[in-house]
């Protein structure tokens, strides 16, 4: 089982070493901001490190939406952020399912997602695999819901698209973490990364808070049979820094193994 966590992009090797991962994920820019990756100069110790990396897109993105002035641009992005993630040597790039600004316009972000792949393919497809993640809040979003999740696969599951799973949003967003994982299998086929979080919110809150393994609201042995149960890789995207983090993944080794 190889267990990581998200860290800051400045050293992810030393921050990989620090907390003992095996996993790492990071931004390859201000998530908040539009702007395209440039190259790393640790990409090629990255690439030869051994550990499991990952790249999550900024926060920006939002492929689904019918405002044009968010969804081209955020494609493009999401090109842009792939090329940088395979630079590094990344086995996907994560990125959020998106919302549409009202519940009438779900469909037409279905479709959007489509589109977003379609121009991808057009350019020789995405340079690292694309790792779409359930969200925890909105009404009008892609990937909180799994009956939404089952339509947006239905739209772009041709395209093999991979999945990652955040214990944190699927409570957030109402859906029961202990069924979670043969659900999503039975929509996507699938599940390429596991985020391991436990939530400050209550179940079904919408809210997006992380808080560390056992000192939120989710029972952290149910986040174990999570990880169990899908068999992927894991990164914990808690607070605390190295000493929170590396608790949270000697906690799940402890209990999952290596």
């Amino acid at each position: 089982m190889r267990i990581g966590a998200h860290v800051d992009s400045t050293d992810p090797l030393g921050a990989a070493t620090a907390r003992d991962a095996d996993t790492v994920q990071f931004f390859l820019t201000d998530p908040q901001a539009w702007k395209d990756p440039v190259p790393r100069d640790d990409a090629e110790a990255l690439r030869a490190s051994g550990l499991d990396v990952y790249i999550h897109a900024p926060y920006r993105i939002n492929v689904a939406t019918l405002n044009n002035r968010i969804r081209i641009p955020s494609r493009k992005l999401l090109m842009s952020h792939a090329a940088g993630a395979a630079a590094v040597g990344a086995k996907g790039i994560i990125v959020h399912g998106g919302h549409v600004e009202k519940v009438e316009d779900i469909a037409t972000g279905f479709d959007n997602w489509r589109k977003a792949f379609e121009y991808a393919a057009k350019a020789g497809g995405f340079a690292t695999p694309v790792l779409i993640e359930n969200t925890a809040g909105g009404d009008n979003a892609c990937a909180r819901r799994f009956d939404a999740l089952a339509r947006l696969w239905d739209a772009i599951g041709e395209f093999e698209p991979g999945f990652c799973l955040d214990t944190c949003h699927a409570h957030a967003g109402g859906e029961d973490l202990l069924t979670a994982v043969d659900r999503i299998k039975a929509i996507t086929g699938r599940i390429d990364l596991i985020h391991a979080n436990d939530s400050k919110d209550d179940f079904d809150s919408g809210r997006d808070r992380h808080d560390n393994l056992g000192s939120g609201r989710i029972d952290p042995e149910l986040v174990v049979a999570v990880v169990r149960a899908a068999g992927a890789p894991v990164v914990v995207e808690t607070p605390g820094g190295v000493e929170g983090q590396a608790a949270d993944i000697t906690f799940l080794r402890d209990r999952v193994g290596r």
